[in-house]
């Protein structure tokens, strides 16, 4: 199975006001919307942690925040989406990292830099990050609210892995849907796996660097289903490849070529050369 070089992909309706480019006044408009739901959400941590979850009430989070109960709908449907203010932001970079790739990129590792938003937004505040994390192990409602909101990743990935199939390259008995599904779900797995490990060690480590790692076990696991690249004029990318010649290696591969791609490649040759 192959995908489709990024630029063939038909461009998605828009309306006129998502195709403008942001004024000062909506990027102001953003910000102001993002500061009023922290601001709600570390009132709503507060309680929960002092009071308990279900001992606190949403008029109680709205006047820890110091605004009215309608205020506090107009951000969040419930108490517990309160603690999780940013995921509705991080959804759309991490979309459109997914709009902006370049051509020539291998859709997997496409999906792989749109979930490193969601680490960044985690990261971006690693104190809060391990009390949100200790907090939603102790509170099952708060838990299922945190999965409800990691599955729209997963959701948004298969969606685009999916539309990267070429269907003229499909055999009989391959299951697109299938391999798109598993494949974005083991990006999203990787990413939640580093992630506990992480919140679990109080947000020490480099946090980046371990989840390059854990990619590098899912790219290994589905390179071949996934295919070698994409090209800007709709041909498939040669993949990287090396020889041995003696004691050195040669690396031959298009000028196009992505870098993480042909490093992966000679990486690959020197540890199977060690065995």
């Amino acid at each position: 199975m192959q995908y489709l070089p990024h630029m063939s992909q038909p461009a998605r309706p828009q309306s006129s006001d998502a195709s403008d480019p942001p004024t000062p006044g909506t990027r102001r408009a953003a910000a102001q919307r993002l500061k009023m739901r922290r601001e709600l959400s570390a009132a709503a941590m507060e309680l929960f942690a002092t009071k308990g979850y279900e001992a606190t009430t949403v008029d109680e989070i709205a006047a820890a925040a110091g605004v009215a109960r309608r205020t506090f709908f107009r951000h969040f449907r419930s108490k517990e989406e309160a603690i999780f203010p940013d995921h509705d932001d991080t959804l759309v970079r991490a979309e459109a990292v997914l709009d902006a790739a370049p051509p020539h990129e291998n859709p997997l590792d496409t999906v792989c830099r749109g979930i490193k938003e969601v680490m960044r937004m985690y990261a971006s505040a690693p104190a809060v990050s391990v009390a949100r994390y200790r907090l939603t192990r102790e509170v099952p409602t708060l838990r299922e609210a945190e999965i409800a909101s990691v599955a729209r990743y997963e959701r948004l990935f298969t969606r685009y892995l999916l539309g990267h199939f070429d269907e003229g390259a499909h055999r009989e008995g391959d299951d697109d849907p299938l391999l798109a599904e598993v494949a974005a779900s083991a990006v999203v797995t990787a990413h939640n796996h580093v992630l506990r490990r992480w919140l679990r060690a109080g947000a020490e480590g480099d946090v980046e660097a371990q989840l390059d790692h854990a990619f590098e076990i899912v790219r290994e696991t589905f390179g071949a289903g996934i295919g070698a690249g994409r090209a800007a004029t709709g041909e498939s990318a040669a993949p990287a490849t090396v020889s041995r010649q003696g004691e050195v290696l040669v690396a031959v591969a298009r000028t196009d070529a992505p870098l993480d791609e042909v490093m992966r490649t000679i990486r690959k040759a020197l540890k199977d050369q060690r065995h």
